[in-house]
């Protein structure tokens, strides 16, 4: 079933909601000493240096120290920086880390900031207040998924960027969407996917590209086709306590994804390993991957490379479908800085931060009106990003699952999910790890 994202028709609204609390208090001050704060995504690091400069200068006492590391390594040395003591003050958080930190006591209240959550878009902040009514977070952005594809390589396959805008879905053939992509393969002889004498053993360019199976969450992997077929990933959200990967419509889809592998349409799931699914596009070895509206810097900037940006595929709910992530930054509860920590958050959360963000044009901020700001920004550079939008104006995005649990059923999922890209299992093994996972909340 998909659902608003929580007023999310709100967030590009002509009119902007008051900017009251939050906004700016870098004068509030407290405490004394370095903040160590730490992201992951590094084309979001020039943005947070210049926050941080800026509320440095504006304080006596209290001065930020930022700290990038990739995904892959982020979370296990925030993990194990908890265990030993020497975690960062402030960090950046993820709907689905939070809970598990939660129950394991890792995180700091912020009930004492007195923020004004209306200036955010409407139930963002609401995602990280904890099942003990506590706030975890102040919300810093938000993200959709879409299309991003290769210009040259569309116009040379006779496919507008009209079509492109109006793909259609199905688990039966995959409609519009799976011709697009079979169309855009091409063999190391130049024959076509969907040509006669194509070898699907001998790929110069897929016609979609593969990050991974999705571990069970799919955001940029499949999530936006399961939705349109009314399927969840949990009995509810957030705080969910019961899984549906044994039910027909995720296990439909993916077996339809699966199909394109064994068709030579997506690259095999081995080929992938250790490898950016970005960098291939980048490098001509895909026409079309699925990414989140965080990379549009990334896919913007390869050199030689005209992109195009089109909303995901409408699905046999008649509409298209996208899930809804937002960040935040959260205060390890280890810090002997909680006063100063209090103040880098509330900066972080502030317009005079989430403007910064907006200008260098990387994310969506949280706060409707840097959200717009970060529209213009991104306008400005000639990237048309209404494919992402188009989800939030007309309220067709669904929730990041937000449960405890989450990397042990990632664990069960993701090998799961391999062994049925890889050929090896049928999608029916998946009522088997669907058992496992909702085991972990008996």
């Amino acid at each position: 079933m998909k659902k608003k994202a929580l007023g999310a028709t709100a967030l590009l609204g002509a009119s902007a909601l008051a900017l009251t609390a939050c906004s700016g208090a870098a004068g509030s001050g407290g405490g004394s000493g370095t903040i160590d704060y730490w992201l992951w995504d590094a084309n979001q690091l020039p943005a947070y240096q210049q926050c941080a400069e800026d509320f440095n200068a504006s304080q006596d006492d209290v001065q930020v120290k930022v700290t990038q590391t990739g995904w892959d390594d982020y979370w296990s040395k925030l993990t194990n920086g908890m265990a030993s003591g020497t975690a960062p003050d402030v960090f950046t958080d993820h709907l689905s880390k939070y809970p598990d930190f939660v129950k394991t006591d890792q995180l700091l209240s912020l009930d004492d900031l007195d923020a004004d959550t209306s200036i955010y878009n409407e139930g963002l902040a609401d995602l990280w207040v904890g099942q003990d009514g506590k706030r975890y977070g102040l919300p810093k952005d938000w993200d959709t998924v879409a299309l991003f594809y290769n210009t040259a390589m569309t116009d040379e396959a006779g496919i507008t960027a009209e079509q492109m805008a109006s793909l259609e879905w199905n688990p039966e053939d995959g409609g519009t969407y799976e011709d697009v992509i079979a169309h855009l393969t091409v063999d190391e002889n130049g024959v076509r996917g969907d040509e006669p004498g194509f070898d699907k053993d001998n790929v110069a360019v897929y016609g979609l590209g593969l990050n991974g199976s999705g571990e069970g969450m799919g955001q940029t992997e499949w999530s936006f086709l399961t939705a349109t077929l009314g399927w969840t990933h949990t009995d509810k959200n957030p705080w969910g306590t019961h899984y549906n990967y044994d039910q027909p419509e995720f296990q439909d889809t993916m077996a339809w994804w699966a199909s394109l592998i064994e068709k030579g349409y997506v690259p095999p799931l081995e080929t992938t390993v250790g490898a950016s699914v970005s960098d291939n596009f980048g490098a001509g070895k895909a026409a079309i991957n699925v990414h989140g509206s965080w990379m549009i810097g990334q896919y913007t900037g390869y050199d030689g490379i005209e992109v195009g940006i089109a909303p995901t595929p409408v699905g046999p709910s008649g509409e298209r479908a996208s899930m809804f992530n937002g960040l935040a930054d959260s205060i390890w509860a280890g810090t002997d800085n909680p006063e100063g920590s209090l103040a880098w958050v509330e900066y972080l959360a502030s317009t005079d931060c989430q403007d910064v963000v907006a200008d260098h044009a990387v994310v969506f901020p949280a706060i409707t009106s840097s959200s717009e700001r970060a529209a213009e920004a991104f306008a400005a550079k000639g990237v048309d990003v209404s494919a992402f939008t188009v989800h939030v104006e007309e309220g067709t995005t669904f929730l990041f699952p937000i449960a405890e649990n989450a990397a042990k059923v990632v664990g069960i999922m993701k090998p799961a999910s391999d062994a049925v890209l890889a050929g090896t299992a049928p999608v029916s093994s998946f009522d088997q790890a669907n058992e496992q996972v909702n085991a972990l909340f008996q």
